[in-house]
């Protein structure tokens, strides 16, 4: 019996054991899973945060070119009012020197006129000014061709309080208007020439003095007034050499 019973305990033991031994197996191999599951999350999290890192470096670059753009766009449009801008100006200077250049014109003729005149102290007997009077108003206008406007227009106003009645006081108030604009104080300019027309309209600068008005207010962007003005120059003035360039610049006001 003894002998049975260990048979029994042995052949239980013996049909126990593949159960454990599977069992055993079993854990081993879910062990070995989830390890080899935790293997792969691991990687994917790290290959998803390689990819996210990528991704944010990239934000800044496309930030950038975004803004690269904009600039761009910006750029073109300041080069288009650049470009405008630099045809007025170009106009603008060409216009002044053209003014400049009949002022020199003149100013040539003026002073060979002047130069007969200061030969006595004396007026002459064709009633020029005296001398003195003479050497006065070509002081200030040195100021004025040495481009000391300033002191010309301080030199004119003093020779317009000493000689108020002087045949030259219409220049000495005309060249006080210039002096002004070539300082580009365009309304300073515009007043000074309005004393010319207001109290010497029959003077020979004072077609001088409309043109000049005319030239300040289109400096100023007024153009339609300054056309006006070259027109009232034509009609009030039509003989005179401030006309024709009136009606030059009326010319070419009419193409643009």
């Amino acid at each position: 019996m003894r002998r049975a019973g260990l048979a029994a305990l042995l052949a239980a033991a013996a049909l126990a054991a593949p159960s454990a031994a599977a069992a055993l197996f079993d854990d081993e191999e879910a062990r070995r899973r989830i390890e080899q599951l935790r293997r792969q999350i691991d990687a994917t999290n790290a290959a998803l945060e390689e990819r996210l890192v990528k991704i944010e470096d990239r934000r800044p670059l496309i930030e950038l070119a975004t803004q690269i753009e904009a600039l761009r766009g910006e750029i073109a449009k300041l080069r288009g009012q650049l470009e405008v801008l630099a045809n007025r100006i170009d106009t603008a200077d060409k216009r002044q020197k053209d003014l400049y250049a009949d002022i020199d014109a003149r100013l040539r003729k003026l002073e060979q006129a002047k130069e007969q005149a200061a030969a006595a102290d004396k007026p002459p007997a064709d009633g020029s000014p005296p001398a003195a009077e003479v050497k006065a108003y070509e002081a200030a206008l040195n100021q004025f061709k040495l481009g000391n406007y300033p002191l010309a227009i301080s030199a004119f106003q003093g020779f317009l309080v000493t000689y108020p009645t002087s045949k030259l006081a219409p220049s000495a108030q005309y060249w006080i208007g210039n002096s002004h604009f070539a300082q580009r104080d365009y309304k300073q300019a515009i007043a000074a020439q309005q004393q010319v027309l207001s109290a010497w309209p029959d003077d020979a600068k004072a077609p001088d003095a409309l043109l000049n008005i005319a030239s300040s207010q289109e400096a100023l962007g007024d153009r339609r007034t300054a056309q006006k003005t070259l027109e009232a120059l034509l009609a009030r003035y039509p003989a005179s050499a401030a006309a024709a360039s009136a009606k030059q610049r009326l010319a070419q006001g009419s193409k643009r």
